[in-house]
């Protein structure tokens, strides 16, 4: 869940700096391991188009990265985050499952992307396109980056629909996962930031209007576990780059 923005940029990355030594750990604990089938669900949707070139922004400590390789064998995938101790878990990672050839990391900030118009196939965000500040201007930046006729793919937590899940979501998000979160993390608050920014996080619709807003087309989504995450899609037509 990386993050980026310019105003309050330096505090998130240090709180994303102080957990990530029990990131991967609280992911897997706090979501009951569900976290793992959301972050295949989405790189099989990266995989659809058998892209040469994925960006993974926000990509954290590389587990969807890791699992967009192996969806996407004929894949080169970046792992772009502006925490430095995430990256350094994600090279890890990539060391030990032999995949440093094809799995890269970067540090860099989400809004100043370091790459020529239209260098990659896919862009994937796992859990970190409502920290991009503003998301108008991390979005506009993703698209800048994608080639003609590429593809975003959001993972991302939503508001589920139904009254029951609804509300016990609620109360797990106001009451047990700060309360968890943070002693265990060490993090100074961090999952209590989480929380807030997940409870605040605008519903499916309302995301797929500002992606496409952001010049994206087609833009559609799917939510998994009754509406807990879901995944959008957006796509950058040929328009929007042969005009230009």
């Amino acid at each position: 869940m990386a993050r980026s923005g310019q105003g309050d940029s330096v505090g998130i990355r240090a709180m994303f700096d102080r957990i990530a030594h029990r990131y991967d750990l609280l992911n897997h604990l706090l979501s009951a391991n569900l976290d793992r089938g959301w972050r295949r669900a989405a790189a099989r949707r990266v995989a659809e188009c058998k892209p040469r070139a994925v960006l993974d922004l926000c990509g954290g400590t590389g587990d969807l990265t890791l699992a967009i390789a192996r969806a996407a064998p004929d894949s080169t995938v970046v792992c772009c985050d502006f925490s430095r101790s995430m990256l350094r878990r994600a090279q890890r990672k990539f060391d030990g499952e032999r995949l440093s050839p094809r799995c890269l990391t970067l540090e860099a900030d989400g809004l100043r992307l370091p790459f020529p118009d239209g260098t990659f196939d896919v862009v994937s965000v796992g859990f970190g396109v409502r920290n991009l500040r503003p998301m108008a201007g991390g979005l506009a930046e993703i698209h800048r980056v994608l080639a003609s006729d590429g593809r975003l793919v959001v993972l991302e937590f939503s508001r589920p629909t139904a009254p029951l899940v609804a509300g016990a979501y609620a109360i797990y998000l106001r009451r047990i996962l700060p309360r968890l979160g943070d002693p265990l993390s060490g993090g100074g608050g961090a999952y209590g930031y989480l929380a807030r920014t997940i409870g605040e996080f605008p519903d499916p619709s309302t995301v797929a209007a500002r992606i496409g807003e952001a010049g994206f087309t087609r833009c559609t989504w799917e939510t998994l576990c009754g509406g807990i995450v879901a995944i959008h899609i957006g796509e950058k037509s040929r328009s929007a780059t042969g005009a230009a």
